[in-house]
């Protein structure tokens, strides 16, 4: 894994907690091509090399904006080749995000729109700043959500609030998030980072292929039947029973210590 990136900044809060930090603060952290082939590319190999970290949180540089969105000045002029180009690198960013074996908290630090609460839903849960706002304006703009918007906010809030908002395009406030589903917690905007990193910490601290499997039977289990799901959920749970993680969890509770987890 790089190091270092265009329009993204990496850090280690802890050595097993990766933050991710949209950089591009003068464009209120718009998503552009170069955002979204970085992003691809950590999300990409984050997806293959699980020993990377044990769990991402995702924010924005700056105080006001998550993300704006896709970078509208980019792309005024396009043709509608490099449009749907573009929007191919998008879509793909979007799925390796999903798709990280790591669980992804967004720490949503200001305006998070259109592409930029895609983004958010993406992640597996959301942590706000008390100021944050979210909008899917696209239907404003003569577009529609195209980086999973239509089928992550219907399943963070229920279909018909979620269309009273993609419908009608107007914002919302994290107190609605939180009200509806779709925000975990509404954190001072001092104390955003320090709450998510955290709760990161108790991801980190337990068994990973634990917390993989067990995200990862969630994820597909909730698109089948409750038969099928616990079908999925039971193989999943029999990939931990020969690891040396799962010995040392049961040894470390009867020896009444803390278990060090080596994801082996």
């Amino acid at each position: 894994m790089r190091d270092q990136y265009e329009t993204i900044l990496l850090a280690r809060p802890e050595p097993n907690i990766l933050l991710v930090t949209l950089n591009r603060p003068g464009s209120a952290n718009a998503m552009n091509t170069q955002m979204g082939l970085d992003l691809l590319e950590l999300f990409s190999e984050l997806g293959a090399n699980q020993d990377l970290c044990r769990a991402v949180i995702l924010t924005g540089a700056g105080e006001k904006a998550f993300c704006s969105g896709g970078d509208l000045k980019q792309r005024h002029g396009m043709s509608d080749a490099d449009w749907q180009t573009q929007h191919l690198i998008f879509e793909r960013k979007v799925r390796a995000l999903i798709d990280c074996p790591m669980p992804v908290i967004a720490a949503v630090n200001g305006a998070a729109y259109a592409g930029g609460c895609e983004i958010a839903l993406a992640c597996d849960f959301i942590y706000a700043a008390r100021h944050a706002r979210f909008a899917l304006t696209e239907v404003t703009i003569g577009i529609m959500p195209g980086a999973g918007g239509t089928q992550t906010l219907p399943r963070a809030v229920g279909e018909r609030r979620a269309k009273e908002l993609l419908l009608t395009g107007k914002p919302f406030t994290a107190e609605d998030a939180e009200s509806w589903g779709m925000v975990n917690r509404i954190c001072e905007p001092a104390k955003l980072l320090d709450e998510a990193i955290a709760t990161a910490k108790l991801i980190a601290a337990n068994a990973p292929i634990s917390i993989r499997q067990a995200k990862r039977s969630m994820h597909h289990g909730l698109s089948m039947s409750l038969a099928d799901g616990m079908l999925f959920e039971i193989e999943a749970y029999h990939r931990m029973v020969p690891t040396e993680d799962r010995r040392e969890g049961i040894a470390s509770f009867n020896e009444k210590r803390k278990p060090v987890f080596r994801g082996r």
